[in-house]
């Protein structure tokens, strides 16, 4: 089964362009939600967070609590890098289970915003990287989930910059309004079809 990988920066795009190659009939995986998914239904993921973050890392009910996790993370490089080192396998093995329920399909997507930095990218075939200049990427937030410039900037700098991330994609898909976003797709839906059909 042929694997490719999509990411882009806060605010790029990626998961609108994920929903274009859905409506081509490719199943995708958002790794995002899977996360928040596994933390309150993966055991083993449950019982090393409350290992590490504390048994207050839950409520009675099960549910997790995400203040008081993000409070502890938010502004500790550290005590992110362990929730991550947590919470990336937990994800690995939802996808693992995930491909095995999409057989049908030509080749899979897996979306995710820390596809590099997590290293989940060496999972995939192939990945792509959503563009768009960071001035307009920031604007877009604002007005999309009504965060300040600074919180959003704050999100932007846990990921790796665009440079570093054109060094590692395969393919760029460049979504800044200067050129039409389905044409790329479309084009890159055939490589990949190519490309299944020939593994």
């Amino acid at each position: 089964m042929l694997k490719i990988g999509i990411t882009g920066g806060i605010g790029s795009g990626k998961s609108t362009i994920s929903k274009v190659f859905e409506v081509l009939g490719i199943p995708v995986f958002y790794a995002d939600d899977a996360a928040k998914e596994v933390m309150t239904a993966d055991p083993v993921l449950i019982s090393a967070l409350k290992e590490t973050f504390g048994d207050e890392a839950y409520f009675s009910d099960g549910s997790l609590n995400r203040k008081y996790i993000a409070n502890i993370v938010f502004n500790d490089p550290q005590q992110l890098a362990k929730l991550n080192a947590i919470t990336h396998p937990a994800v690995f093995r939802a996808f693992d289970t995930w491909l095995e329920q999409t057989h049908h399909a030509p080749y899979v997507m897996k979306e995710a915003a820390l596809m590099f930095e997590s290293g989940s990218a060496k999972l995939c075939d192939k990945n792509i990287l959503v563009y768009a200049p960071l001035a307009m990427r920031i604007d877009r937030v604002v007005k999309r989930d009504n965060l300040s410039k600074a919180e959003v900037e704050s999100r932007n700098a846990r990921q790796f910059t665009d440079e570093q991330k054109m060094k590692l994609a395969d393919y760029v898909i460049t979504n800044d309004d200067s050129q039409l976003v389905i044409p790329q797709v479309l084009a890159l839906h055939q490589q990949f079809l190519t490309m299944a059909a020939g593994k």
